[in-house]
């Protein structure tokens, strides 16, 4: 699969590739093979938001390794969306490693005071994000802050000045860890929940 990218002029006929004939605002020009996608701030219509969204979600899904956004909205929406993920990810890694070493640090009269709501919210972070974020196409990618990298990328071609750019990461590792500290978190609350009011 090719990448393209609008020209910033329209209404100019040109011939595509394919042999069909097109306005410069319909016809796109080939980048490196799934590298970049750009999703230009053009307006064609009422529809251009809907139209927005809808090749974002065919860049996700086609697995780019950049996706570059530039209408503002649905950048900030997409930033935000990924922001919370990270969160939720963080939140559940943090509390579950206070849960379980929060008895070795304090006494064992107080230290369930602290490690269980800790190992609560920790299997809480974790089931949220299992149910309504690992399956989304957007915790595949990180906002790219890198200078460096964002150097190497066609923004010159886009007419905003800040757009969102998403990079495309392994998110294998950190998905493993969090559902292993909160299991590991959900075994010590049962165990700590039934030495205090079973026996």
């Amino acid at each position: 699969m090719s990448n393209s990218y609008f020209f910033p002029v329209e209404g100019t006929i040109l011939l595509c590739s394919s042999g069909s004939v097109f306005t410069l605002s319909q016809c796109r020009v080939t980048l490196s093979s799934t590298d970049c996608y750009i999703v230009h701030e053009i307006y064609n219509g009422e529809n251009a938001q809907d139209q927005f969204e809808y090749e974002l979600e065919q860049a996700l899904e086609a697995q780019y390794k950049y996706i570059v956004i530039e209408p503002t909205r649905i950048g900030d929406e997409t930033a935000r969306w990924i922001t919370v993920g990270n969160c939720l990810h963080k939140t559940a890694v943090l509390a579950g490693t206070t849960c379980l070493f929060t008895p070795l640090a304090l006494p064992v009269d107080y230290s369930h005071y602290i490690s269980l709501p800790a190992g609560v919210l920790s299997m809480a972070c974790c089931t949220l994000y299992g149910i309504s974020w690992q399956f989304d196409p957007c915790c595949k990618y990180q906002v790219e802050y890198d200078a460096y990298k964002l150097s190497r990328l066609p923004l010159h071609t886009l007419t905003s000045s800040t757009p969102v750019v998403l990079v495309r990461k392994d998110d294998l590792h950190r998905k493993r860890l969090h559902n292993t500290i909160a299991l590991a978190a959900l075994v010590y609350c049962v165990k700590k929940i039934y030495e205090l009011y079973a026996v």
